[in-house]
């Protein structure tokens, strides 16, 4: 059945005649953009079909998962290994709460991976319900766009079905990318981090974003010698740069190595592990190597542009409009295979924005205006709003700045004779407000 949809109040100009397609809409990529607008297009009563490749927690051109990137190998998985790396401080201050814990306390790094794996598992079913109780069709296999109106599907055993679609949404997300530095095939990407067969005793991380930091966090809560090594004067560019420095005190209070305004130059292979050298002439030596510089949209092969889909000329990502429309009208695309605001989040308002302006007859546009984030370092940092930075920018008017920083009282009994050197002894709370 041919669907008439609204476009800024107005109805869109399609033909009047009726024409037959297999699906309203198809979807390329289930995580958890794609389930959203599937599930809430089938609601509004659109037969729905959406695609995926197979479940593996490392990602690749070939494998994936229903649930996606923060599902299976993003924040799901990371959080359970923060937990993991928070105990040990915890456990430390129990002592100064009567606690009598022995002075060895051994860590299972692999019943903690077995944990994961068994929890990433539970939710990809979870997912894979979740379509079938709306009535989505789930096909397994590697999605490409073939015409405007349709999908071709390589199956598991290489056989190619293809559908006709109203609407296409892609929804494919976005990939760990490695820096061209020598020897960059030494290191690993967060993917791998998640599932290292073994815990590093040194780790040097490279990049001073979200991952970055939240890795260096996790290993050296789990005992590692940790050298984190970023380009600016402070990890986390594009937060609040008081919020930036007292990251920075944390990651250094913990035990973690800066080395700010570092790159890496080269990685060699030695017997003694992984020999890294930086542009400051530095020769670091580590068993594990993390490069977590950046991630780019999943479009390659996707076959997009042979059907005029326009892309970003350098980071690949589909251009889209207010309403997550693509230049050509039948195809839509949202979450960070755009690359507006990779979050999760943000994924699930805009499948959730997709859906009632196609489907719905309610043109929205998702809202990309102060939206809260977080950055699973230890202790961890929260965000809503504007920085300050951005406050000054934009005000009109004065920018009052309130910053309160307190002792929690848990630790004015655990004191610094705790765990001081993984644990940082305050939290800051920070709270902003722009006259603009």
């Amino acid at each position: 059945m041919a669907r008439k949809m609204l476009i800024d109040g107005e109805l869109d100009k399609t033909s009047e005649e009726e024409i037959h397609y297999d699906f309203d809409l198809f979807v390329i990529g289930a995580g958890s953009g794609g389930v959203r607008a599937s599930r809430f297009s089938a609601q509004h009563g659109a037969k729905v079909g959406i695609c995926e490749l197979p479940f593996h927690p490392v990602s690749s051109e070939v494998v994936g998962g229903v649930g996606g990137t923060c599902v299976i190998r993003g924040c799901v998985p990371k959080k359970i290994l923060v937990y993991g790396a928070s105990f040990g401080p915890e456990l430390e201050d129990a002592r100064n709460y009567g606690w009598e814990v022995n002075e060895r306390v051994d860590f299972n790094w692999k019943k903690l991976l077995h944990k994961k794996t068994e929890e990433i598992v539970r939710l990809n079913g979870i997912y894979k319900r979740l379509l079938a109780n709306a009535g989505v069709k789930l096909f397994e296999g590697e999605g490409k766009v073939v015409g405007p109106n349709d999908v071709e599907v390589i199956q598991l055993d290489s056989t190619k079905i293809r559908y006709s679609a109203k609407h296409i949404l892609i929804a494919t997300g976005s990939r760990a990318q490695r820096p061209d530095i020598p020897g960059q095939e030494l290191a690993i990407t967060s993917d791998e981090a998640l599932s290292l067969e073994e815990l590093p005793k040194r780790a040097i991380v490279l990049g001073g974003g979200y991952i970055a930091v939240e890795f260096a966090s996790i290993w050296r809560g789990m005992g590692a010698t940790v050298d984190l090594c970023f380009r600016k004067e402070l990890p986390l560019r594009g937060f609040d740069d008081e919020m930036r420095a007292v990251v920075a005190r944390n990651l250094e209070g913990r035990g973690i190595n800066l080395h700010p305004r570092t790159s890496l130059t080269e990685l060699v292979k030695t017997e003694n592990g992984i020999k890294v050298r930086t542009d400051h002439g530095e020769e670091l030596i580590a068993d594990v190597v993390l490069l977590a510089t950046g991630r780019a949209p999943n479009t390659k092969r996707l076959n997009l542009e042979s059907v005029g889909v326009e892309l970003d000329e350098k980071t690949g990502a589909v251009k889209v409009d207010a309403y997550s429309r693509t230049n050509i009208p039948s195809i839509w695309a949202i979450g960070d295979v755009t690359n507006r605001m990779n979050l999760t989040p943000v994924a699930l308002m805009e499948g959730t924005c997709f859906a009632k302006t196609v489907f719905d007859g309610k043109p929205t546009k998702p809202d990309h205006n102060v939206v809260p984030c977080a950055v699973f370092c230890i202790p961890p940092l929260s965000v809503v709003g504007l920085s300050e930075e951005q406050a000054i920018e934009q005000a009109n008017g004065d920018v009052l700045v309130f910053t309160s920083t307190f002792n929690p009282m848990k630790n004015t009994v655990s004191g610094p004779a705790g765990a001081s050197d993984l644990m940082p002894r305050c939290d800051r709370l920070f709270t902003r407000y722009a006259q603009l």
